[in-house]
Order: structure tokens, then C-alpha cells, then sequence
């Protein structure tokens, strides 16, 4: 039996030696008879990631190496790994050992029990509160779509061999990983942590990462931006209808509703901001089809060492 461990690697030198010893140590001590593998997929790191990564290649047998010409980000990294794991189980963590590689035991214990996706979800973070913040406005406006995603979302996952083929056959580019997987209806089995805080480094996940994944959630798994159209289209009628009722009336009763210059521009301000909300929805569904149609690789790789 084989467990196939992938780490996306941006930056993140340092912590790297850390998680191969921790992970080996964890399956020597508590998976004895299982074996396992550790794919790491190098994003375009500019530290001294890759040289670290080399190290462990030539010192472990079981430590796989894949490095991008350049960074093309977490999701690419994570989809390089997936495509390359051997194992009859896949296991998905950061590098930056935030989240517990302790837990590894119990997630394979739970799959040996029948679970086929073991979700590793965070019940509590130890980040500064803008991003505490952050994360539980993105991860409310994810659950309206997809309500069985957990309150703190997850990245940390263990997927069985049938899942993992599953996943590996969706082509599309921007992809909703938890969705995916939550949406397949495979038997799923939780457990919570609470995410430590980074000791190596600094996060390499900017705001703009963070949107783009939303984005990415939103689009990619949910009518709700379609909706928040049509229900703006309709509200912003009956809105127009009601005005001129009220016009309408008050010319028959010789009053004036609304006079002076400003009560215009606030119609043609709120009506034309919500026009160009609405284009900007559009606009991004539009180059999103525009960019499946290109077909380019999610990634490229500059070299392997297996």
C-alpha cells in the first residue's frame, strides 16, 4: 500500500527538511507496513527551495521532485503533483507546516475505515484578524454554493486512488478545488485542527491570491453571480416603475417629487455602477471561456527528478 504525499513549494525554504523528517517519523512510528511517497512540486521558487529539494532527492529514494519554468501558482502546483502520485491514496498539504502532518495517521486510519476523501478543515486560525476576517466572508459567500464546505475551508486532504483519477479527468482551467471534490458525492469524513501560525517565512498567499480563488468559487461552482444580475435587473425595474408612478402622481396633484440636479445624478450614478457591475460579471465569464478555448497548459515543467 502506498501513500502519495504532494507539496506545492513556493518560498518556503527552511521548512521542507522539517516536513520530509516529520513525515517519515510519522510513518515509521504510527503506519508501520505502509509505504509512501513525496511529490514536491517547486512553483517557481526564488529562495533556496529547489537546492533544499535536491538535497532530499539525493538523500531519500521517496522524495520526488518537479520544478516550473516559472510560478504559476498553488493550484497548478497541486495539479502537477496529483498528476504524478503513484499511490492507492493522495494526501494534499502545504509546505509551510501550518497544518499538523501529525494528522496524516488519523486521515489514513479513517480511509483504511472507508472514507473515500478525508477533508482536514480548519476550525480556527493563528493569523492576524484581517485575514481571520477575510477568510470567513470568502468562505460564508462559498458555503451559499456549496453547503457542505466546512466553516473554515480546507486545503489539507486525503483522496482515495478513485477519487484522484476523478479529479485528474476535469481539464478546465480554473478550477474550485473543494468544490470539485465535495460536489463528486464520494463518501467524505472531517476532521478539524487549528491552523498554527507560520514559523519559516512569510506568506506568499497576497490578497489578490485570495480573491482569485473566490472568484474562482464563485464562478466556477455557482449560479449566484448570474442571479445577483437578474435580481438586480428586476429590482432596479420595479425601482424605475415606482419612480414614475410617483412622477405621474405628482403632476396630477400640481407637486413636484423630486427637484434640483441631484437627485439625477444619484440615478444615473447607482443605476450606471450597477450596469458596470453587471459587465464586469460578464466580462469575466467571457475571458474565462476565451481562455479554455486557448487550451494553454496549466503549467510547465523544467525538470523532474524521480
Amino acid at each position: 500500500m502506498l501513500v502519495s504525499i504532494v507539496i506545492p513549494v513556493y518560498n518556503n525554504e527552511k521548512s521542507l527538511s522539517i516536513s520530509h523528517q516529520q513525515i517519515r517519523d510519522l510513518f515509521e512510528a504510527e503506519l508501520p507496513g505502509i509505504d509512501f511517497e513525496i511529490v514536491f512540486v517547486n512553483d517557481g521558487s526564488r529562495d533556496g527551495s529547489y537546492a533544499e529539494l535536491l538535497q532530499l532527492h539525493e538523500k531519500d529514494p521517496r522524495v520526488k521532485v518537479l520544478s516550473f519554468t516559472r510560478n504559476f501558482g498553488q493550484m497548478a502546483a497541486m495539479l502537477a503533483g496529483f498528476n504524478e502520485a503513484r499511490g492507492d491514496a493522495v494526501i494534499n498539504i502545504s509546505a509551510d507546516l501550518q497544518d499538523p502532518i501529525e494528522l496524516m495517521a488519523d486521515m489514513v486510519r479513517k480511509w483504511r475505515d472507508g472514507a473515500e476523501i478525508v477533508v482536514a478543515y480548519r476550525e480556527g486560525r493563528e493569523d492576524p484578524l484581517l485575514a481571520r476576517l477575510f477568510s470567513r466572508l470568502a468562505y460564508a459567500l462559498m458555503r451559499m454554493s456549496t453547503p457542505n464546505m466546512p466553516q473554515g475551508g480546507f486545503d489539507y486532504v486525503l483522496m482515495d486512488r478513485k477519487v484522484m483519477d476523478f479529479f485528474n479527468s476535469i481539464t478546465v482551467r480554473h478550477r474550485f478545488f473543494q468544490g470539485d471534490l465535495l460536489w463528486s458525492g464520494y463518501r467524505v469524513a472531517f476532521i478539524s485542527y487549528l491552523r498554527r501560525k507560520r514559523e519559516h517565512g512569510v506568506s506568499q498567499y497576497t490578497f489578490f491570491k485570495k480573491l482569485k480563488n473566490l472568484l474562482d468559487a464563485l464562478l466556477d461552482s455557482s449560479y449566484l453571480p448570474i442571479r445577483f444580475i437578474s435580481l438586480m435587473g428586476v429590482l432596479t425595474s420595479i425601482g424605475g416603475v415606482i419612480y414614475s408612478a410617483t412622477v405621474v402622481w405628482s403632476w396630477f396633484v400640481g407637486g413636484t417629487p423630486f427637484s434640483g440636479f441631484a437627485p439625477i445624478m444619484i440615478a444615473i450614478m447607482l443605476v450606471g455602477g450597477m450596469i458596470m457591475t453587471m459587465l464586469g460579471i460578464l466580462g469575466e465569464y467571457v475571458w474565462r471561456i476565451y481562455d479554455e478555448i486557448r487550451r494553454k497548459p496549466n503549467y510547465l515543467v523544467r525538470e523532474r527528478h524521480f
